[in-house]
C-alpha cells in the first residue's frame, strides 16, 4: 500500500546515500589503488563501448534536424537560423538527454544487477568484515566512472550530431567547412556549454546513485536481482526527465 511516510523516508535515504557517496570520493582519491581498476572498467564499459551506438544515433539526429529544419526555414527565408536550432537541439537539449538514456539502458542495469549479485552472494558482508567500506570501494568508482563517461559521451554525441548535419549540408549543396563551423561557433555561447556540462554531470550522478541504491536494496532471494535492474532503469529514466525539465526551465527563466 502506498504511504507518503514511506516515500518521504525513501527520499531522505536516497539523499543520505548520495551525500555518503560524495563524502567517500575523498577516501577513494587517497586510496585509489584498490578501486582504480573498477573506475577504469566502468569508464571503458560506459563510454568506450557506447561510442558506436552514440555516433550512429547522433549522425542520424543531426541529419534529420538539418533536413527538417532547413526545409521549414527556407519557406520564411530564415535559413541562417538552422545553426541556432542545431545548437539548441543537439548540444543543449537532446545531446545530454539521449546520452543519459543510452547510459541508463546499458550501465544502470549492469551496475544494479552486479551489486545486487554481490549482496546475495555475501560479498558486501565480506568487505565489511575485513574493514573495507563498500560505499568507497563499490559505489564511488561507479559514481565517478558513470559521471565522467556521461560528460565525455555527451561531447562525443554533440560532435557527431553536428557532423551529421554538415554531411547533409554537403549533400544538398557544397558548403565550405570553415563557413559551416564558423556559423555554428557564432551561434554557440558559454551558457550553452555550461548547461550541457551541468546536465551531463547531474544525469551521471543521478543514474549511478540510483543504480547503486537499487543494487544494495536486495535482501536474500536471487530473484530480486533482475527486479533491482528494472527498478534502476525505470527510476533513472523518470528522474533524468524531471531533472532535464527543471534545468532547462531554470536556464530559460534566467535568460528571460
Amino acid at each position: 500500500m502506498w504511504s507518503p511516510a514511506s516515500d518521504l523516508k525513501q527520499i531522505f535515504y536516497n539523499l543520505g546515500f548520495f551525500a555518503k557517496t560524495l563524502k567517500g570520493v575523498r577516501g577513494f582519491i587517497h586510496n585509489y589503488q584498490a578501486s582504480f581498476k573498477i573506475l577504469i572498467m566502468q569508464i571503458l564499459f560506459t563510454f568506450v563501448h557506447a561510442m558506436g551506438i552514440s555516433s550512429l544515433l547522433a549522425l542520424a539526429i543531426g541529419a534529420a534536424v538539418n533536413i527538417i529544419g532547413s526545409s521549414m526555414l527556407v519557406q520564411f527565408s530564415q535559413e541562417q537560423l538552422i545553426y541556432s536550432i542545431l545548437i539548441t537541439i543537439i548540444v543543449r537539449e537532446l545531446g545530454p538527454l539521449l546520452t543519459a538514456f543510452i547510459v541508463i539502458a546499458r550501465s544502470a542495469t549492469a551496475i544494479a544487477t552486479e551489486i545486487a549479485g554481490m549482496v546475495i552472494s555475501h560479498e558486501v558482508e565480506a568487505y565489511i568484515s575485513v574493514g573495507v567500506d563498500p560505499i568507497e570501494h563499490l559505489a564511488v568508482p561507479r559514481f565517478l566512472g558513470v559521471t565522467i563517461s556521461l560528460v565525455m559521451l555527451n561531447i562525443y554525441f554533440s560532435f557527431f550530431g553536428l557532423a551529421g548535419s554538415f554531411l547533409v549540408a554537403q549533400l544538398f549543396g557544397s558548403m565550405p567547412v570553415a563557413h559551416y563551423f564558423s556559423n555554428l561557433l557564432q551561434s554557440l555561447n558559454i551558457r550553452d556549454l555550461l548547461l550541457t556540462v551541468v546536465k551531463s554531470i547531474t544525469f551521471g550522478a543521478v543514474i549511478s546513485t540510483v543504480a547503486v541504491i537499487q543494487g544494495f536494496s536486495v535482501e536474500r532471494a536471487s530473484t530480486e536481482v533482475p527486479v533491482a535492474g528494472l527498478r534502476a532503469v525505470s527510476s533513472a529514466f523518470a528522474l533524468c526527465i524531471v531533472v532535464n525539465v527543471l534545468l532547462s526551465a531554470l536556464y530559460y527563466f534566467l535568460l528571460a
